[in-house]
């Protein structure tokens, strides 16, 4: 008896057959993706890092701990540097933004080393190098070239540290990081805003530093005066955002 041919169409590897394994599997990979990302305990899709860690407050990222960092090498190159500024700038405009670097550092310390405290994070103890560097700088300069120095410097970092401010305020999920992000980005404008009221600032080398991320450079040419309003001491430090709990 002659064996019967397979009927055409039918079994795994009919038309059909390979359409429904196909989609199957397919099916199979996007559950499995999906799950590796949103259903395991204490995730959630684009935060997840090996570098986090879990506090009483929230989770705190390794954008946060870098932000906590950066305040405080700030704090221990700015404060310095503006007291410096007080007495070696040759215009009131220049003495009133080193004021202002001095009151905000002073309590953006303060309240970094209070959050690093609770969080049980290490912070440095002494500027980067690149700090150091700036700080030699503006040791080395007098008069004029002084001021335009420390005008430029001082407002090129704070460029770089605001945009910092602002994604971690845009992402944490620690309350801590987020008090304190909220303090630093008040802080930080209004260093922005004296150092710029100094008419020294050279906007072209801004934008060149924040579009290539280098070090902060002083403009080539030679000094130029002030420009614009002198604040003198007119310019009022920014009440802090951050209010201590009252005591028990």
């Amino acid at each position: 008896m002659r064996p019967r041919p397979p009927v055409k169409g039918r079994g795994i590897f009919s038309g059909t057959g390979l359409i429904v394994t196909c989609l199957t599997a397919t099916l199979a990979a996007l559950v499995l993706s999906f799950w590796s990302f949103t259903d395991r305990p204490g995730t959630a899709p684009n935060l997840l890092s090996a570098h986090t860690l879990q506090t009483s407050y929230g989770p705190l990222s390794a954008l946060d701990q870098d932000f906590l960092v950066k305040v405080r090498l700030a704090g221990l190159w700015e404060l310095p540097a503006g007291r410096q500024a007080q007495t070696k700038g040759t215009t009131p405009a220049v003495r009133t933004a080193g004021r202002h670097l001095v009151e905000g550092h002073r309590f953006l310390d303060e309240r970094v080393l209070d959050v690093a405290s609770r969080l049980d994070l290490a912070l440095p103890d002494e500027p980067g190098d690149e700090q150091k560097q700036w700080l030699a700088t503006l040791d080395a300069a007098r008069g004029a070239e002084y001021d335009r120095r420390f005008a430029n410097i001082a407002r090129i970092a704070h460029g770089r540290v605001f945009s910092v401010v602002a994604q971690v305020r845009a992402s944490t999920r620690n309350s801590l990081v987020r008090e304190l992000a909220d303090d630093a980005n008040t802080t930080v404008l209004d260093h922005i805003k004296v150092l710029e009221a100094t008419g020294y600032v050279d906007f072209d080398a801004v934008a060149r530093d924040l579009a290539g991320g280098g070090t902060p450079a002083t403009p080539a040419p030679a000094p130029v005066p002030p420009s614009g309003p002198q604040p003198g001491s007119t310019f009022p430090l920014p009440p802090p955002t951050f209010s201590p709990p009252p005591e028990r």
